[in-house]
């Protein structure tokens, strides 16, 4: 039997359940920007159904603007804040024994780097070796540490449109009954396809998300900084009750 999971969207909502099932998948991971991972986890579990799993998970922003580095971690129990460091937010993913993914390693200034991948590579599970909005030679260097690490891989849609939901996914060649099999496959590098289309629909598809990317580092960032106050997920915030103030970056 085998799995079908696209291992990070972050949209959710009636069209994407409906595109998902279209697609033959048999599991979601929802991670929102800036979303508390309460919401996310109850917003996830509404959209979930007998055909259709839908996983809440946390890409956590990490350092500071000029040096992010985002994580994508699953089988959280307690919310983890952005805006902290990598170190204090790899601590608290192993503390909470999550499982970990890299989404688009070193893709521009957001992105884990070899040396980062090397410090915690016992506590990272996968790393993405193709994303839709990369380039080829992105995904080259995406796959060529993988190879070096020996870090299992795994793919996503990484999708902020609908239309990009299930392009590329990841097959687990095992029988996967509900998140914890499925965080149990990654922890234990269970074999899996990474499938994703390189035609036509792949390059409109990042096309759309690229420019997509340009309008969230532009206006929307300006909206998130300066119109629209504290974030909810900073760590600061008091749904955190002081606990990540001593590991804020700012």
């Amino acid at each position: 039997m085998t799995f079908r999971v696209d291992c990070h969207v972050k949209v959710l909502n009636d069209t994407i359940v409906e595109r998902a099932k279209q697609a033959d998948l048999d599991a979601l991971v929802y991670a929102p920007h800036f979303v508390r991972f309460p919401e996310i986890r109850d917003r996830a579990a509404s959209y979930s159904d007998e055909d259709l799993l839908v996983i809440p998970g946390r890409e956590v922003f990490t350092g500071t603007w000029r040096n992010r580095k985002h994580v994508l971690a699953i089988g959280l129990e307690d919310p983890v804040p952005d805006f902290i460091s990598l170190e204090a937010a790899m601590a608290e993913f192993d503390r909470q024994d999550a499982t970990v993914l890299v989404p688009h390693p070193e893709f521009a200034n957001v992105s884990l780097s070899e040396r980062d991948l090397r410090t915690y590579a016992e506590t990272i599970d996968a790393i993405e070796i193709f994303n839709p909005r990369h380039f080829p030679s992105n995904n080259r260097r995406a796959r060529e540490l993988a190879d070096t690490l020996s870090i299992p891989p795994f793919t996503s849609s990484y999708a902020h449109l609908p239309r990009s939901v299930g392009i590329a996914h990841t097959v687990f060649e095992s029988r996967i009954d509900g998140e914890s099999d499925l965080l149990t496959a990654f922890e234990n590098g269970v074999a899996r396809r990474i499938v994703y289309d390189n035609g036509l629909e792949r390059w409109g598809t990042t096309v759309a998300e690229l420019s997509h990317l340009v309008y969230e580092n532009t206006w929307k960032k300006v909206d998130r900084l300066f119109l629209s106050g504290t974030e909810p997920t900073h760590p600061h915030h008091i749904a955190y009750d002081g606990r990540f103030d001593d590991v804020a970056v700012y």
